[in-house]
């Protein structure tokens, strides 16, 4: 089939590994994949699933997409490259570390996919469970329950499944996916609602937020591990991650903290907390552990 294509040029500077990585499930997530031939994205859309081919310009990025859905992918570009994402007001040089990293990292921008369930259904899987889990139990369904990617995609891609397919998954594959009761039955829920979430995503995230909390067993990590994605939110802080307050704490003090310490840290930028934390993921900056693994305990929605 022949590709619908666009070339964005943005009014900036972009990298387009800083702007998309963030929306990966690691390196082998079927929905999002980097090659030679730049960086596919399969996405499944009111109009129908696309396949979406990013490359990188020296002063544009070219798209090309395929699938029934292929017209609104090409269309979404600009949102998804961080078009609307809006640093004003935001001051770097309040600490010498952010003003490094922000000198350092000019193509960074803020994601919006302008889609909640891509977002949520990840981040509920990774509820309480390592990250390794929490991927290995999302490439495991979506490649069962997915459908392959339309046009020339990378082998072994897939797009998403239809809710009405989420729905069908028997409750032993999620078990064999080693998705626990919990996190399932909350998926379950939000399937149940998944139109009117959807619709969230067209809200202030604020707004958002407050709807999604409605279902049980979402929280206030998984609102803002999903509106970052959904909304390009440059504010939402995953409050409740078990590395990330002590990332914050030893890019900004030099030191491990808890996550009141982490917002006390990120207290100057208010309105652009989030921003501050990916410059801090973009550069790697990671913390000095010690000790065994810790299991990470229960809470009533996260």
């Amino acid at each position: 089939m022949d590709p619908v294509t666009t070339r964005y040029a943005p009014p900036r500077r972009l990298v387009l590994r800083l702007v998309l990585g963030s929306l990966a499930q690691g390196r082998t997530d079927p929905t999002i994949r980097r090659d030679a031939d730049g960086w596919w994205l399969t996405l499944r859309l009111a109009s129908g699933p696309a396949t979406l081919l990013l490359r990188e310009g020296a002063d544009a990025v070219e798209a090309r997409a395929w699938g029934p859905g292929a017209e609104d992918a090409v269309a979404g570009v600009p949102a998804l490259l961080g078009a609307g994402d809006d640093d004003a007001g935001f001051e770097p040089g309040r600490h010498p570390v952010v003003a490094r990293l922000h000198h350092e990292t000019p193509g960074l921008r803020l994601a919006r996919t302008g889609r909640i369930l891509p977002a949520l259904v990840p981040t509920v899987l990774g509820q309480k469970v390592t990250g390794v889990e929490a991927k290995a139990a999302w490439r495991q369904l979506v490649t069962r329950h997915g459908e392959p990617a339309p046009g020339p995609a990378p082998l072994g891609m897939r797009v998403v499944p239809t809710v009405a397919a989420w729905r069908r998954v028997p409750s032993w594959e999620w078990h064999r996916a080693g998705v626990g009761p919990q996190r399932s039955d909350t998926l379950m829920r939000v399937f149940a609602v998944a139109d009117a979430l959807e619709r969230c995503a067209a809200l202030p995230s604020a707004e958002a937020g407050r709807r999604m909390r409605t279902v049980a067993g979402i929280g206030p990590w998984t609102v803002a591990e999903t509106v970052q994605r959904s909304h390009g939110d440059p504010d939402a802080v995953s409050v409740g991650d078990l590395h990330l307050c002590k990332r914050v704490g030893t890019a900004l003090a030099g030191r491990r903290v808890d996550d009141d310490g982490m917002l006390e840290l990120l207290e100057p930028w208010r309105g652009h907390r989030q921003r501050v934390v990916r410059l801090i993921e973009a550069a790697g900056i990671g913390y000095e552990r010690h000790g065994p693994r810790l299991a990470i305990p229960a809470h009533r929605s996260r």
